[in-house]
């Protein structure tokens, strides 16, 4: 058979007037077509079309997903015609008459049963038994397949790739012989079939074959075309935009973030910290390693240094708050609750204290705010609050040998090697839209209460009801306070309360064994509507795939998954992503020590920014009582 081919100018001719409209879509139109009978050549591409003609007997959700994420350029176009209930039941009589008749003809004639004909029949009488309920529609389907190449050589190439992708799906890919016109046609966005190969669909069959469906996180407001929250990244499945909304229509807006060391963990954390902040987000961070020092510098945050010189926490402030005229205040019962979160510092510093101690411990916090002039009457809160070295005085000088023994116990933290975080007011003052707690000068063993004073802080803060609004808590490496079970039964507390004051924890660790090996660990996962699970360690699987409930599939991508890659899991949805972010973002987020050396090279600087100067100390003899006592 010969080959024809005809070629059609579709530019417009010179000297020809056309309109406004005409001269912009010319735009968009090629200069030539060429029409072959198996393929086109349109303004220097190469492309054929295939119809698909068999499909499979049983789908899953989102089962044409593969051919969107196909490497190469491939159109997928789907035709979809709704049939009216009438003929789709007088068409289902006819082909439940036409497979009866033709079983009882095999019957008659002694032939073997033919399974298709069989599990046909079975279909078309549960079709019709749904239609006939009103369960279910009928439809004609089209589908469409349009393969680009740069020339006919690997046009074919293409093609056999392609078909062999639908065949994996048991999908029978026939090209369009001699209508490769109505085929390109079809494919393009203006809703033509003319080809018209179809295939009678039901609603299950239609809605698991549309195929823009992926194991996406569905929005807030699903008729809404405008994205909402915060993008984690590009879907692994789809390769479409993953975003979320913390502070959306969810049970409660914490987070937690688990993966093993270099899997991306503190990268994805700074990076929806970064993000939030562009959404008016208030963000307070406990940074273990100057991570965030980067950050706050870039987008004007305020960094505090702990563990540098004159930086002081006192943890025997009260929660002072000041109201909108200027007013400052109190809540009611606030000299209690200081009291019983002291009993919390204490734990903290020096174990878990006896029965006999901690009895010792309730009545020389007591004697320790009376001497400072600090009773149950509000008037006397505004007086300077005592120290720690207050608190051992007066257990030293009690006649209990608990207290004797517990005042010993605190010296290395009122007089030793430990007490330059409390041995003075609080002089650090933490305002802004992003507040950096950096905690890496402090000693191993202030770590967990350096946490432990800064979540405070920050609760004093975000607690306050005269200034609500959105707010994020980032704890990094929140191994560091799940440590200690008095600093971990704080951090649940804070869990379970947060939502009602329109702010949101995030809890981000590498130890994901040591959180998940306690009860309060297990808790503050449960308070957590949203969970992420980046690369997992093979010795802590097993128990993560017990408490997330992980599936085989999610399991294994979770030992596999590369640096950066994770599952963000939201109430019932889970999807798998791959963190994404700008140059600059990356540049202000990472870590990686051979890009920091390049960024100090080229004349960066180390890398990292100290921004703490300590405040002045505040004058004890001050007349108006007026000391800082948040540290937030």
């Amino acid at each position: 058979m010969s080959r024809r081919s005809r070629r059609r100018a579709l530019a417009p001719a010179p000297g020809s007037s056309l309109g406004p409209v005409d001269t912009a879509a010319a735009a968009f139109v090629p200069d030539a077509l060429t029409v072959s009978p198996r393929h086109l050549d349109v303004g220097g591409d190469v492309l054929a079309t295939m119809a698909i003609t068999g499909y499979p007997r049983e789908v899953h959700a989102g089962w044409l997903a593969p051919l969107l994420t196909y490497p190469g350029r491939v159109d997928v176009a789907v035709h979809i015609e709704p049939i009216d209930p009438v003929t789709a039941a007088n068409r289902l009589r006819r082909q439940l008459s036409k497979l009866e008749s033709g079983r009882q003809l095999g019957d008659e004639k002694g032939r073997l049963i033919d399974p298709q004909v069989e599990a046909a029949t079975e279909d078309a009488y549960d079709l019709s038994a749904r239609v006939a309920r009103g369960e279910g529609r009928l439809f004609r389907l089209g589908l469409y397949l349009t393969v680009h190449a740069t020339s006919e050589d690997e046009l074919a190439d293409e093609v056999a790739a392609v078909r062999a992708l639908a065949a994996s799906l048991l999908l029978d890919a026939k090209p369009v012989s001699y209508r490769s016109l109505q085929g390109w046609v079809s494919t393009l966005p203006l809703g033509l079939d003319q080809v018209r190969m179809r295939r009678t669909f039901d609603t299950a069959a239609l809605s698991a074959a549309f195929p823009f469906t992926s194991p996406d996180l569905p929005p807030a407001d699903p008729t809404s075309l405008a994205s909402a929250g915060v993008l984690y990244g590009l879907n692994v499945a789809s390769s479409g935009l993953v975003h979320f909304d913390r502070f959306g229509d969810v049970d409660n807006h914490n987070a937690v973030l688990f993966g093993r060391s270099g899997a991306g963990k503190s990268y994805l954390a700074k990076l929806e910290l970064l993000r939030s902040l562009y959404r008016g987000i208030e963000v307070h961070v406990v940074d273990p390693e100057d991570e965030y020092a980067r950050l706050a510098t870039a987008v004007g945050g305020t960094y505090l240094h702990l563990g540098a010189d004159g930086v002081r926490i006192n943890p025997f402030d009260l929660p002072i708050q000041t109201t909108p005229d200027g007013r400052r205040t109190a809540p009611r019962g606030a000299l209690v609750r200081r009291s019983l979160f002291l009993h919390t510092v204490i734990s903290v510093l020096v174990g878990q204290p006896t029965a006999a101690e901690r009895a010792a411990l309730d009545v020389a916090i007591t004697a320790t705010y009376q001497t400072a002039g600090i009773s149950s009457d509000p008037r006397s809160w505004s007086r300077p609050a005592p120290l720690l070295a207050d608190l051992a005085t007066t257990l030293a000088a009690s006649a209990d040998p608990a207290a004797v023994t517990l005042g010993a116990r605190l010296h290395p933290f009122t007089a030793g090697a430990f007490s330059g975080l409390f041995d003075g007011p609080t002089t650090s003052r933490g305002d802004g839209h992003l507040v950096v707690y950096s905690l890496r000068d402090l000693p191993d063993e202030l770590k967990a209460i350096g946490t432990l004073l800064v979540l405070d802080a920050v609760w004093r803060r975000v607690s306050n009801p005269a200034d609500r609004r959105p707010r994020m808590v980032v704890v990094d490496e929140a191994w560091l306070l799940m440590r200690q079970p008095a600093g971990a039964d704080f951090l649940f507390r804070m869990a379970k309360s947060s939502r009602k004051y329109w702010a949101g924890l995030t809890v981000a660790t590498q130890d994901t064994a040591d959180v998940l090996a306690t009860d309060l660990g297990k808790a503050i996962v449960t308070n957590a509507a949203t969970q992420i699970l980046l690369r997992q360690a093979p010795q802590a699987i097993d128990e993560i795939t017990a408490v997330f409930d992980l599936s085989q599939g999610e399991r294994q991508f979770l030992l596999s998954a590369d640096r950066g890659q994770g599952l963000l899991a939201a109430g019932t949805q889970r999807v798998a992503f791959q963190a994404l972010a700008s140059p600059t973002e990356h540049r202000l987020v990472t870590t990686n020590p051979a890009e920091l050396a390049a960024d100090a090279a080229d004349g960066g600087g180390d890398g990292f920014f100290d921004l703490a100067e300590p405040a002045e100390p505040v004058d004890p003899d001050d007349p108006d009582g007026q000391i800082y006592l948040d540290a937030a």
